[in-house]
């Protein structure tokens, strides 16, 4: 009966190890998969800072004021602007200076809007397209601006350079645009849909000659500071945007 008793315990023993072993396999195997999906999170994210992932406007305010207010509102994972009495442009938080953006924009039918860089966020200056260069959108067969020349159709460098291709999607598509300001190799780009429709640099006498021959000559500030805010354009006219994201470059 002894002999009973001693296999009895050590069997439960032996059971017992077993499960503390198996414990700690699952344990590690859970930690080492936290692990993994942390680094693949990190690897994919590969620098980008997200400005706006569809659930909230932490990243942004209005120009020269407090929160963002209730005009911009987010349906469908991408915020959008109705005109309203108290409608307006919002700006980031941060500034940056040498980056490449990328964001998605959608334009109501007849309808204008635009996105900026460098923006200077002064009492003196009361709308950011006194400051910053503008990235335009726009329904290029409705609005009556788009007829004004092609350096005011989709995708153009406001009044400055106009798109090489005519690739910008119909009122009420999505379009993708991906910005790019670097001041250390002097060079500025917009890509839309896939395709680079606009090259220019972004300070030097080729700069300051491109403001000379546009809208904006002698408009003290315009284009003047390399370190500023990304804006969003409130020009009468329903615009959403979603999926924006920002990566700073070395």
């Amino acid at each position: 009966m002894k002999t009973i008793n001693y296999l009895f315990i050590a069997s439960l023993a032996m059971m017992s190890c077993k499960q503390q072993n198996n414990d700690k396999t699952a344990s590690e195997e859970s930690i080492k998969t936290e692990t993994e999906a942390t680094q693949e999170l990190a690897s994919n994210n590969d620098g980008w800072k997200i400005l706006f992932d569809g659930t909230n406007f932490d990243s942004w305010h209005m120009f020269n004021g407090g929160e963002v207010n209730d005009s911009w509102t987010i349906k469908d994972d991408a915020m959008v602007l109705t005109p309203s009495e108290n409608a307006g442009n919002i700006v980031t938080n941060e500034e940056f200076k040498n980056f490449e953006l990328s964001l998605e924009w959608k334009i109501s039918e007849g309808g204008n809007s635009g996105f900026f860089w460098g923006i200077i966020e002064d009492k003196k200056y009361h709308e950011p397209y006194q400051t910053g260069p503008e990235i335009q959108i726009i329904d290029n067969e409705k609005h009556p601006d788009a007829k004004n020349g092609e350096s005011h159709q989709a995708g153009a460098l406001y009044d400055m350079i106009a798109p090489s291709e005519k690739v910008a999607r119909p009122a009420g598509e999505w379009n993708t645009c991906i910005l790019v300001i670097n001041h250390k190799t002097n060079q500025g780009s917009v890509t839309l849909n896939g395709t680079e429709i606009v090259k220019f640099p972004v300070h030097g006498d080729k700069w300051e000659e491109m403001i000379a021959n546009s809208k904006f000559k002698g408009w003290d500030g315009f284009g003047a500071s390399e370190t500023g805010k990304i804006g969003l354009q409130y020009h009468g006219d329903e615009v959403s945007f979603r999926n924006i994201k920002i990566k700073e470059l070395n």
